[in-house]
Order: C-alpha cells, then sequence, then structure tokens
C-alpha cells in the first residue's frame, strides 16, 4: 500500500496495512468518495440540454405509461388511491434500486486505470455510484409532490417512517451492488444479463400493481423477492391508511436484505484483491 505523509514528501510502502486499516481508510478517502459522486454526477447530465429533467421524465413517462394499460386497460384495483400514486410510490424506489444496481455493477470496470495505479478501499467505487441514483431519487419526489398536491391527497404521520424505507432501499441496492460491481470483474457476462434481470424483476415487484393481488398461498414465496418489501414499505409509508402492508411478508424481505448487504461486504472484500488482475 502506498501511503502519504502530511509532513514528508515520501511514499511510504507498508505491507499489510490495507488490511489491518481498512475500515478506517474509507474515512480518511472520504474526500475521494465526494470526489467520485460529484463526478459521476456530473458525467451524466453533461452535454444535455435538460439536465436533471431527465431525473423527472423517467418516472413521470413511465407512470403514465402503466397508469393507462393496468388502470385503463386491465381494470387493475388502486387500493383506494389514485392508481398514478400506487405506481408512483413504487416507481420511486424501484428505479432508485435499478439505478443504483446498474451504476454499481459498471464501478470498477469503467474506473479499471484508477484501481491498478494507486490504493484506496475499492468499496468506494459502487458507493459512490449510488449517489447518482439517489440524486435522481430525491428530485423524482417533486413529482409524487405534484400529485398529492393535484389531487388533493395529505399524507398521515407515517409519512415520518419514509426515511427507515429509503434506508431499506439503499442497503438492498448497495448488498446487490457490491454483489454484481465483485461479479462484473471477472464475468462481464453479468453486466450484460443485469438490463434482463432488473426488466424481469420489476413485473416481479408489486411496481405497477398492489401486492395485495398476490393470493395469500404464494404471498410468503412472492416476499422473498427482497423488493417486494422495500416497495410496500414506500407505499405504506406515502399512502397513509390507503395503503397495507403484509407483516409476515414484509419481515421476510428485511431478513433477505441484510443477508443480501452482509453477503455482499464479504463477498467484495474476499475478491478484492483480485480486482487488479481481472480488470
Amino acid at each position: 500500500m502506498i501511503d502519504t505523509h502530511a509532513s514528508q514528501a515520501t511514499l511510504v510502502i507498508e505491507a499489510g496495512r490495507a488490511e489491518r486499516h481498512y475500515w478506517r481508510d474509507l474515512w480518511r478517502y472520504r474526500e475521494l468518495f465526494v470526489f467520485l459522486a460529484w463526478r459521476d454526477i456530473l458525467v451524466r447530465y453533461k452535454q444535455t440540454n435538460f439536465g436533471f429533467a431527465w431525473a423527472l421524465a423517467r418516472p413521470f413517462f413511465t407512470m403514465l405509461v402503466f397508469t393507462l394499460v393496468f388502470s385503463k386497460l386491465a381494470a387493475l384495483p388502486s387500493d383506494g388511491v389514485p392508481y398514478s400514486m400506487l405506481v408512483l410510490s413504487a416507481l420511486l424506489p424501484w428505479q432508485f434500486f435499478t439505478g443504483a444496481l446498474s451504476g454499481a455493477s459498471d464501478s470498477l470496470v469503467s474506473n479499471a486505470a484508477m484501481i491498478s495505479k494507486v490504493y484506496f478501499p475499492r468499496l468506494l467505487f459502487p458507493a459512490s455510484a449510488m449517489i447518482v441514483s439517489f440524486v435522481d431519487f430525491l428530485i423524482a419526489c417533486l413529482i409524487m409532490i405534484g400529485l398529492m398536491i393535484w389531487y388533493g391527497f395529505a399524507p398521515s404521520l407515517r409519512l415520518f417512517a419514509l426515511p427507515l424505507f429509503i434506508l431499506l432501499a439503499l442497503t438492498t441496492a448497495m448488498g446487490a451492488g457490491l454483489w454484481m460491481a465483485a461479479l462484473n470483474v471477472k464475468h462481464r457476462d453479468f453486466g450484460i444479463m443485469l438490463p434482463v434481470a432488473v426488466q424481469f424483476g420489476m413485473y416481479l415487484s408489486p411496481v405497477a400493481y398492489s401486492s395485495s393481488l398476490v393470493p395469500e398461498k404464494w404471498r410468503m414465496f412472492y416476499f422473498m423477492n427482497p423488493m417486494a418489501g422495500v416497495v410496500d414499505g414506500f407505499r405504506w409509508a406515502i399512502l397513509g391508511g390507503n395503503s397495507r402492508i403484509h407483516w409476515l411478508g414484509f419481515s421476510l424481505s428485511i431478513a433477505l436484505v441484510i443477508i443480501i448487504f452482509i453477503s455482499g461486504i464479504v463477498y467484495f472484500r474476499k475478491t478484492e484483491k483480485s480486482f487488479v488482475d481481472n480488470i
């Protein structure tokens, strides 16, 4: 590992320090984390005419299409709220998750030059890549605020629980993102397969419909998809008394999120030493 001492213009190579102080180094390199996140935000909207407006366009038009297809044509129930609000309350965490997962998956490969030249905790790459999706998520929340005003919908006190569900979505994205980032270094097939898996996963999650439509006998199997619990949590917090949570299935989703998060960190750290050789 290479370390720079502020009081001397020398480089000190200390074998094994990276392992002994890895988690402390995450804090020491916090300025690099901010730089990487800010760089990704600038690159995302560089040379675009509409800038951050694109963060509004994607969930807005997806909401319109889903409302037309599933509400007007398929006539699915909306749990007593406007169908557009039912859909958007699920699109917010889902698109945050998929954007963060995609960014984290490609973060190591796209920064191969930095990885092969200098030491710092590689965990910074997938973590900083998620900030772009989080910024998009915050901007997209303006659409939900607009819908609430349009329909005269007053949120309940459950809205104060929303930060907890945002943290749950972030934890899910981080755990899955660490798995995909590490796997994508050695097997590029995972990066190619990811968009297909994400598209398939959206229909296995209660995004365009309510989870209440899932038959009771299949409910526990359904909530083995961690994002099912995350989406239900968002709806419960945003829509108030008009939404219900299947608490047993939700607990299963939380348990799976924790497992994915912890195992993602363990696998990422286990394979981190081989990134330079495989990148």
